[in-house]
C-alpha cells in the first residue's frame, strides 16, 4: 500500500464526517451534473472517496464504477451505498493510473477533488479522454491554488506533509487547468469558479 493510500486510510472516518464546505456550490455542481445525465449511461469516477457524489447520481444511470486507493474509504462508500438502497456502483480499490478499462468504453468520467492531489495531473486527464466514448463527458470539480488568496499554501503545505499532517498537493492556476483540458482534445462546456478559494467547476466533451 502506498504512502497517500495509508494517509486516506488514517483519515476516512474524519473525513466522512466532515460537512460539506459549501452546500449551496456542491448542489449547483450535482445539478449541473444531473443535467447530463441519462438512464442508460455508463460512470467511471475516480479518486471517488466515501462515494457521496456517486450516491447522488446512481439514480439517474446505468453503472458507475467508482475507484480509489483508500480501502478505507470505500468500506464507507459501501456501507452508504447499502443503507440507501443503491445497487448501481461497482466500488474498486484501484489507481488510475494503473486502472484496467477499455479506452472508449464510458459516456462520462467523473473527477472531483483529486487532479490537485495528482503528481501528474496531465496524464490522468490524457487517460480519461481515452477512457471516454467519442462525445462523452469529462465532469470535474477541482481547488486551483497557485497565485491570488492562496498562494501563502505552497510555503505552508510541505512541511505540513512531512509531518504527516496533509497529502501532497500539487498548485497550478483555473486558466491552466482549463488549458490542460483542451490540450488533451476537450471542448468545455461548461466552467464555473466560484471564487479564488472555491474549486473549479468544468463539463467538458470528447471532440
Amino acid at each position: 500500500m502506498t504512502n497517500t493510500a495509508k494517509f486516506w486510510n488514517k483519515h476516512a472516518e474524519g473525513y466522512a464526517k466532515r460537512p460539506v464546505g459549501d452546500e449551496a456550490a456542491y448542489e449547483r455542481k450535482l445539478a449541473l451534473t444531473r443535467a447530463r445525465l441519462t438512464p442508460g449511461m455508463e460512470v467511471l469516477e475516480f479518486g471517488c472517496g466515501t462515494g457521496t457524489t456517486a450516491l447522488h447520481h446512481a439514480p439517474h444511470v446505468a453503472h458507475i464504477r467508482a475507484v480509489d486507493i483508500s480501502p478505507k474509504m470505500l468500506e464507507i462508500a459501501r456501507h452508504k451505498a447499502e443503507a440507501a438502497s443503491v445497487g448501481n456502483i461497482t466500488f474498486e480499490v484501484a489507481d488510475f493510473d494503473s486502472l484496467e478499462a477499455e479506452d472508449g468504453n464510458y459516456d462520462l468520467v467523473m473527477a472531483h477533488s483529486i487532479l490537485h492531489l495528482l503528481r501528474d495531473r496531465r496524464a490522468a486527464i490524457a487517460k480519461a479522454v481515452r477512457l471516454l466514448k467519442p462525445g462523452g463527458l469529462f465532469i470535474s470539480s477541482t481547488p486551483c491554488l497557485a497565485g491570488g488568496r492562496l498562494g501563502w499554501l505552497r510555503f505552508v503545505l510541505p512541511p505540513a506533509r512531512w509531518l504527516g499532517l496533509v497529502p501532497w498537493v500539487g498548485f497550478f492556476t483555473a486558466e491552466t487547468l482549463i488549458a490542460d483540458f483542451e490540450a488533451a482534445g476537450l471542448e468545455i462546456e461548461e466552467s464555473w469558479h466560484p471564487g479564488p478559494a472555491k474549486a473549479l467547476f468544468g463539463i467538458a466533451r470528447k471532440q
